[in-house]
Formats: C-alpha cells, sequence, structure tokens
C-alpha cells in the first residue's frame, strides 16, 4: 500500500500540533483551560480540534500530552511499513485519557485526511474522576506493547534506505 500521502498528512498534523502548542505558551497563562483559549485566542481558531480537549485541560498539560503523544511520530513516519496503531494510539492514551468523546471529535477530524486513523484501537473508558488524568510520562504507553527490539544483528547492519522516502536506485523521483 502507497502511504505517501497520508504520511505527508499525518506530517502536516504534526506541524499543526506544534503551531498551536506554540500559540498556547505564548499566551504565558500555563494554567489557562486550553478549551477556553480555543474560543478566546484569533491565533487558535485554525484548530477546531483544540475544542474536542478535555475541558479541564491547562496550557501546561497540554504541553507536557503533546510531547508525550507526537515525541514517536518522526520516526515512526519515516518507517518502511507504517505502525497505525503506535500513531494512534499514542494520541489516545496520552491525549485524549478518560476522554472518549473528544477522542471520538478528534478522530473524525483526522479521517477527513486519513481515513484510517484511529481504527482498531480498543474503546476507551470514561474517567472516574474530575481531576486530570495521570502524565503520561507516569504510566507505560501502549507504543512500548506494539514495538519489537531489533535483533542485536540488526545494529550492526549497514544503514541502508530502501523505499520511502528514499527513491529506489534508477528511479527519477
Amino acid at each position: 500500500m502507497d502511504d505517501r500521502f497520508h504520511r505527508r498528512d499525518l506530517l502536516l498534523h504534526l506541524g499543526d500540533m506544534l503551531e498551536a502548542l506554540s500559540c498556547l505558551t505564548k499566551t504565558g497563562r500555563p494554567d489557562a483551560l486550553v478549551a477556553q483559549l480555543a474560543k478566546e485566542q484569533d491565533s487558535l481558531q485554525d484548530f477546531g480540534y483544540l475544542r474536542a480537549l478535555a475541558p479541564k485541560m491547562t496550557v501546561a498539560e497540554f504541553s507536557a500530552r503533546v510531547a508525550s503523544a507526537f515525541f514517536l511520530w518522526p520516526k515512526e513516519l519515516l518507517e518502511t511499513e507504517l505502525n497505525r496503531n503506535a500513531l494512534a494510539s499514542t494520541v489516545q492514551h496520552d491525549l485524549f485519557d478518560g476522554n472518549p468523546d473528544g477522542w471520538k471529535k478528534y478522530v473524525a477530524h483526522m479521517q477527513k485526511k486519513v481515513g484510517w486513523f484511529g481504527t482498531g484501537l480498543p474503546e476507551m473508558k470514561r474517567s472516574v474522576s474530575d481531576e486530570p488524568a495521570h502524565v503520561a510520562a507516569e504510566e507505560a504507553s501502549p507504543v512500548e506493547a506494539s514495538v519489537e527490539a531489533a535483533p542485536a544483528a540488526e545494529w550492526d547492519a549497514p544503514d541502508e534506505k530502501k523505499g520511502w522516502p528514499w527513491p529506489q536506485p534508477g528511479s527519477t523521483s
């Protein structure tokens, strides 16, 4: 399957998340609610998915969660085979933990560009408390279960780049 355009759309979304984070950080209000700022700030109007976040998520919490949810994306997007579950499950677990309604809205937004995003993941449970969910860094990420350790022989292999994004020998692209 040719995932070039999906990879591009996911990379653009990662850039959008970083831009939204930058705009939120520039407000200088780490204790402000992201959902409230998303309604008030003109610079955040293009990031509709921010309204899908938990209503009590602060800018500081969003910052930590975005870092945890998306740190794996650049590496995963460069792999020969996309680990679709890893891409979506880190976002589900780290950014929408305890917020299944927000997750559904976010998935609907993402599926406009990447139709398979978020499919095949287990149903989320609603948070039982109104307190912010545990900081993702304290918990094991679902990615840990989906990423297999490379055999020692692969570590010593030459860095041969085959397939996307590296063109095949003799190709003009």
